[in-house]
């Protein structure tokens, strides 16, 4: 994908029936955007990410946050913030897809 270019992010979504799907937007050092998809009842388990923060945000659909011992209710438009080390998640509870923007940094190979 050539960047800047505007992006309907939803219409990037990969559904897989066994696992979450994924995709990426974009990649650099800096900044890692992709999307997690999920088809009823899958979830990305609870896991942390040393030396990266993570920012979710509902593109559509509704499930939980999963957090260190918590779970939080999430719909679209909803946005939660998982700084370097905490622990987080996502469970998609309803009957529908669920579409998660993910903005990670530093990007995957940042430092």
């Amino acid at each position: 994908m050539d960047h800047p270019t505007v992006i309907h992010a939803v219409d990037h979504a990969v559904f897989a029936p066994e696992k979450m799907g994924k995709a990426t937007l974009f990649s650099s050092p800096r900044l890692l955007v992709g999307l997690n998809a999920f088809e009823p009842g899958q979830a990305h388990a609870l896991h942390a990410h040393a030396g990266m923060d993570k920012v979710y945000h509902v593109l559509a659909g509704d499930g939980v946050f999963l957090l260190d011992g918590r779970e939080l209710p999430m719909r679209a438009g909803d946005l939660l913030v998982a700084p370097d080390g905490v622990p987080h998640g996502v469970r998609n509870t309803s009957t529908s897809r669920l579409v998660v923007l993910a903005v990670l940094a530093p990007g995957a190979h940042g430092g």
